[in-house]
């Protein structure tokens, strides 16, 4: 009997060229990257020329690289960072209905501490109107975060001109791309 997996979504295997890459680190190159002996050089080696090889994927410079044990942990701190550091210009955020859990969880303890939080709808394919949006933005609005592409449904919101509008507001957005990286081969 042949088995299929559908979920990739959710989880899927190690690419097999990721494994072969890593296998020396989990084996024998298993040194703290925060160590000064010569496993943990070897280790903090490899560490940072991950980081410039997926900075030149993103088009960006290395020292904005953070690695983190999952998008679920990226998203909390990068939500959670942003709204503390922009407290004093104001505690409104946008986001969609439609967003991971991990968003919707950290907004919603956000919440808690005082920050209000639009929640946009959707139209029936999952795309966020635009328009909904522009007329969301207050005064007080210091973060926009709409996911790149949806984890359940797959909608490719237009994230180029959320961008636009973000930009024009002055507003840091923020978008968790990592079904993104599934879809889109660089």
């Amino acid at each position: 009997m042949e088995i299929r997996y559908f979920d990739h979504a959710a989880t899927t295997m190690v690419n097999p060229a990721v494994l072969e890459e890593m296998l020396p680190y989990l084996k024998e190159k298993y040194g703290n990257p925060s160590s000064l002996y010569t496993l943990g050089r070897e280790a903090k080696r490899a560490i940072e020329e991950a980081r410039k090889r997926v900075a030149d994927i993103l088009n960006c410079e290395p020292n904005e690289v953070y690695f983190t044990a999952g998008g679920s942990e990226s998203d909390n701190m990068a939500l959670k960072g942003l709204a503390h550091s922009n407290y004093n210009k104001g505690k409104h955020i946008i986001t969609s209905k439609i967003e991971h859990p991990a968003v919707l969880h950290t907004c919603k303890a956000l919440e808690k501490q005082g920050f209000r939080i639009t929640y946009l709808n959707v139209n029936k394919d999952g795309i966020v109107d635009l328009n909904e949006l522009r007329r969301s933005i207050r005064n007080d609005t210091i973060l926009i975060s709409i996911m790149f592409v949806n984890n359940e449904i797959g909608t490719i919101e237009p994230i180029e001109e959320i961008a636009k509008i973000a930009k024009m507001y002055n507003i840091t957005f923020h978008t968790d791309a990592v079904q993104a990286c599934r879809t889109y081969s660089y």
